[in-house]
């Protein structure tokens, strides 16, 4: 067990180079992982980008309390700001890129998704490390991620259906049960079961670590040719999205007066996407268009780079922060007794 709590910290730490790795592996040696998903024997079926998603929510299911939602009610106002910020800027920000590139429909549903996809689980990762309002991330992430199944769907219509055809009942549907149900099931374990979660959760990044680096092999390694085609575009659009919305959110927070914490909890929950959740809905929603499933993918690749690195930059400025108002502190003290 001691041996499985060091691999899941040290998978967890250096979660965005296992998964470019990972990437890198599937894009030039795609037979590594065509056989996800595929109908040959039980193991291929089971393990599929739609249940590895599920194992990936009912771990963040597991790490969740009824205390995580108390600051919906003890903030409402922050809450409400954030997942106001996540639902209005990202499906914006999509919709806008997508006209400035003049995307194709296939690219369009994808970064579209994405757009309309509710906060990812690993936020409250980057929040801790940036030394930001982790109870805030997490009330946000948990209420996104309840509001998603109304939402996304219906954002996800407002801004294509004049492009595509959108099923926002089939999008509900999925969103249900890839996302709500797995996370309930764990939330339900965790609460009647808490000595097993105890254990569980110190092994979980591995086993979350270990789904994700699996869903984006098997959205790379088939789309490899498409990808060699338009991966540069894709990849452009992605990263402009991400760091927009890290931008964005941030720009809100000091908007509206918030503190150093709080605009940076904000920031990283609007800049980060539930992106496997985008991925499973292009190819569960939109399966005649292949390419739908390449910028979720993608997304899931960079933003655990760009969340790493924005995290640090802004732990680097609280802590520069706390040493100036530390050394100040004893100024201050002294200023009287000098007068």
């Amino acid at each position: 067990m001691e041996t499985l709590k060091k691999v899941s910290k040290f998978v967890g730490k250096y979660m965005a180079f296992i998964v470019v790795a990972v990437a890198v592996l599937a894009f030039f040696v795609p037979a590594s992982f065509l056989w996800v998903g595929k109908d040959w024997n039980f193991v291929t079926r089971l393990v599929s980008v739609n249940n590895l998603l599920m194992v990936v929510m009912f771990g963040m299911g597991l790490t969740l309390k009824l205390e995580d939602f108390k600051v919906v009610f003890t903030r409402p106002k922050d809450v409400v700001v954030g997942v106001a910020a996540q639902f209005l800027i990202m499906p914006l920000l999509a919709f806008l890129l997508v006209k400035v590139f003049s995307l194709p429909p296939e690219l369009a549903v994808g970064v579209m998704l994405v757009g309309t996809c509710p906060g990812g689980t690993s936020s409250n990762v980057m929040t801790f490390l940036a030394k930001g309002d982790v109870a805030l991330s997490v009330g946000m992430t948990a209420c996104s991620t309840v509001l998603a199944p109304v939402l996304t769907p219906a954002l996800t219509w407002l801004y294509l259906h004049e492009t595509v055809t959108v099923d926002p009942v089939s999008m509900f549907t999925s969103i249900v049960k890839i996302v709500i149900v797995p996370i309930a099931l764990g939330f339900l374990v965790n609460k009647f079961f808490g000595k097993f979660t105890q254990a569980a959760v110190e092994v979980l990044p591995l086993v979350s670590v270990a789904a994700i680096v699996t869903i984006v092999g098997a959205v790379v390694a088939p789309n490899q040719q498409k990808l060699f085609a338009n991966g540069l575009l894709i990849l452009g659009v992605v990263v402009l999205h991400n760091l927009l919305g890290y931008a964005c959110g941030y720009g809100v927070g000091k908007a509206l007066k918030l503190n150093d914490a709080k605009c940076s909890a904000l920031s990283i929950e609007v800049g980060m996407q539930n992106s496997g959740l985008a991925t499973s809905l292009a190819g569960t929603v939109f399966p005649d268009l292949a390419l739908a499933t390449v910028p979720g993918a993608l997304f899931s690749v960079w933003h655990n780079i760009s969340g790493s690195i924005v995290a640090n930059l802004m732990a680097a400025r609280a802590e520069k922060k706390a040493a100036e108002a530390q050394a100040a502190q004893p100024e201050a003290e002294t200023a009287p007794a000098e007068a």
